[in-house]
Order: structure tokens, then sequence, then C-alpha cells
């Protein structure tokens, strides 16, 4: 996300980005914001009103995340209408539907990562299209209901 700062904000996209993480992440995070301090703004700790009214208030949420076991922050942006825009690898696969309730994009590069982002700026472009992405990706349930009877098959079955 770093390396692909300067090409979103060139494109005219901004940028919100809030949490915690390694120190010299957090230090090139606040000079991408020095650098566009009118398109990029970065608030270094996690309150998780904030992160909701993030997602409720965005368009897309990228996730470049060279491995993510699940997470859930992919899974709340789809629930709040912002689709995210991720690495195809882990929970994330598994939870976005490329081109349906997001992007995904196969390669740990900024030029994929990149390529995914010009993809969503495309339907941005087009609001019929990006509300009914939007309207699947708040439609997916991803509640325990549907986990837990695969469970139950499973064991019954192998009983």
């Amino acid at each position: 996300m770093l390396s692909a700062a300067g090409a979103i904000v060139a494109a005219g996209g901004q940028l919100v980005v809030s949490g915690t993480g390694e120190a010299h992440f957090e230090r090139a995070l606040k000079d991408v914001h020095r650098q566009f301090p009118s398109a990029v703004g970065v608030d270094i700790g996690f309150d998780e009103g904030e992160a909701r009214r993030i997602f409720a208030g965005t368009d897309f949420t990228l996730m470049p995340s060279r491995f993510e076991p699940c997470g859930l922050s992919q899974m709340y942006a789809q629930r709040f209408g912002s689709l995210p825009i991720g690495h195809e690898t882990g929970g994330l696969a598994e939870t976005i539907e490329d081109g349906r309730t997001g992007f995904l994009f196969r390669q740990p590069s900024v030029e994929a990562f990149l390529g995914a982002i010009c993809r969503a700026f495309s339907i941005f472009g087009s609001k019929p299209r990006l509300n009914a992405m939007r309207q699947r990706a708040m439609a997916r349930v991803f509640s325990w209901h549907r986990s837990a009877r695969n469970y139950a098959d499973l064991y019954q079955r192998t009983i």
C-alpha cells in the first residue's frame, strides 16, 4: 500500500489508515501523510467506533496482505458496503468474490495491487455497477450457522 499510495492519489483517490503495527510502517505511513496531507489521513491507534465509521464512509478497503489466515476486516467492509481489494490468499480468497463483492489480485506485487485498484476505479465510474456490487457485498452472510451445519454433517458422516 505504501508503494501504491502515490499512484492512488494521482488517480484521484484518497486514503484513510487507522491502526497500529510495526514502528517502521507507522513512520512510513506518517511520511506518506506528510507528502499528501489533503489526500492521506493516518491515525496510529485503534478505536472500534472509528473503524466502523471508516468502513461505512469509504468506497473500498485495501487489504494487500501477503498472508491472511482469515481476518474479519474484509467481512466488516462488505457488510458496510466498502468493497475490499485484497490479495488472493487465505481467508481473503475465501470471503471476497472477485468482481462481485470486491476485488482480488493474485501476485503479491505493487503492479498486481494497482491492477485491482484500477478495476475498482473503473467500477467506481459506473454507479449502477458499483451499487450492485455493494448490494451483493452487504447481503453476504458470514454467520457460523452454515459452518456449524457443515461440521455437524461431516461428523454424522464420519460416525
